[in-house]
């Protein structure tokens, strides 16, 4: 029954119909649950497979099947499969480590329903995590997935380059752009962000309350660039690009280690210090550190955006001995220290972990504020602006849109407005009737 082959080597044979929202029929009927008696399925993408393989080795009593999956964000190869065993009734996974999180939304919408409502199966677990970390999977009242780590935005600055030239690590929004504009000026080279990955619209756009992907219902989606928060943003954005303080490359770009290297301040995740800086840009330790996430002018608390954390989620499907050794597997990436303390680059989002993962953090020595960065990255928690995942995928609009303009030569405005107009027409060619 199982189907975990497809998607190695990251191609479909068939090219198949997207699954999309319900607005045009009724629900489709949902299969059985079934019970094989036989190993487990799990679909990972690359970063993650150290989880399950580390699942393999605590847990030698359960046989599992780990698939290697295609984890580029924003890619639609695991979506074209559930496509397929949606419309075959057999063959997904038992849990799988979603590539995009936007693709929540199509894995609980009423035409696919493979989320599994974990706020029963797992309620200890449920109980374990911050509910504004949490609140990503919560889909009218119901918890359909579990975060892997919590990756709200901090402030990232060069600590060396800020000390050498007498700068001050920002605290609003409005001091970070001026700065940004400074540096620029005063040293043609050096940047102060990144516009050119998926993450930038909830690095800048999230983080501003800006209304890109407000679920008002499963058929009705909230899309305003015309509102306050966006043209704020927008304005400090247009500062910076004229002053050739953002670059137009993004995180991931395979050159970007070296714009990585003279970015020397940035919100960012709080991945982003191991993973990026650390391990894929090489900057030496003691010169990076993070802060407390910026806040607007006016405003007594930060808000900053949430880039990935990525969604663990459990097959609807299945029960019995399949549905209890899936939810050891869930339960164990989730939040065992096996995995979230001492493998994973990312602060875990479970909640009881997370003090020993940041005494990890102390023991590695890497960033030049040790103390710092850890009370930056507690206080982060509780400052993401709300934000739901959608059938559309916005980051890839994102980047569908917004660098090719800029690149073209372009203004922020022109890319923003591009941007705008494709993720209507995308939201609405899946079924959302949009509103403003």
């Amino acid at each position: 029954m199982k189907s975990s082959r497809l998607l190695i080597g990251g191609v479909l044979a068939a090219t198949v119909a997207l699954a999309g929202c319900s607005s045009g029929g009724g629900e489709a009927a949902a299969p059985e649950q079934t019970d094989s008696g036989g190993p487990i399925t799990v679909w990972v993408d690359p970063p993650r497979v150290p989880a399950a393989e580390a699942f393999k080795e605590a847990h030698p009593d359960i046989e599992i099947e780990i698939t290697q999956i295609d984890g580029t964000v924003g890619g639609q190869t695991v979506r074209q499969a559930f496509a397929n065993f949606d419309e075959a009734g057999e063959g997904w996974p038992d849990a799988i480590f979603f590539p995009t999180n936007d693709d929540i939304a199509w894995a609980t919408s009423s035409i696919s329903n493979y989320a599994a409502d974990l706020s029963e199966l797992m309620p200890d677990v449920v109980e374990g995590y911050d509910e504004a970390v949490l609140s990503f999977c919560d889909i009218d009242g119901t918890i359909r997935c579990l975060r892997n780590d919590a990756a709200p935005d901090v402030l990232w600055y060069d600590t060396k380059f800020f000390a050498e030239n007498g700068y001050e690590a920002p605290t609003t929004w409005e001091g970070y752009a001026e700065l940004a504009v400074t540096i620029a000026e005063e040293h043609p080279g050096k940047i102060s962000g990144m516009l050119g990955d998926a993450y930038a619209v909830n690095r800048y756009l999230q983080a501003a309350n800006c209304p890109t992907n407000e679920r008002v219902s499963e058929t009705e989606a909230r899309i305003d660039l015309e509102a306050d928060g966006c043209g704020k943003m927008i304005d400090l954005l247009a500062k910076m690009q004229e002053a050739g303080a953002l670059s137009n490359q993004g995180i991931f770009d395979g050159d970007a280690a070296e714009a990585g290297q003279n970015m020397v301040m940035s919100p960012g995740a709080v991945w982003w210090g191991n993973y990026l800086y650390r391990d894929t840009w090489g900057v030496p330790e003691g010169t990076i550190t993070a802060t407390t996430p910026l806040a607007w002018e006016g405003d007594s608390e930060p808000t900053t955006g949430n880039e990935g954390g990525g969604l663990w989620g459990l097959s609807s499907h299945i029960t019995g001995a399949q549905l209890e050794n899936a939810i050891t597997f869930m339960e164990f990436v989730a939040t065992d220290p096996a995995w979230q303390v001492e493998l994973s680059t990312g602060l875990p989002g479970y909640g009881p972990v997370q003090d020993a993962w940041l005494e990890n953090v102390e023991e590695d020595g890497y960033f030049a504020d040790i103390e710092g960065s850890q009370a930056a990255f507690k206080e982060s928690l509780g400052a993401v602006a709300p934000y739901d995942y959608m059938m559309y995928d916005t980051g890839s609009v994102w980047t569908q849109t917004v660098p090719p303009t800029l690149i073209d030569g372009g203004s922020i405005e022109d890319a923003i407005a591009a941007f705008g107009e494709e993720l209507t027409n995308q939201a609405e060619s899946v079924g959302y009737t949009v509103t403003h």
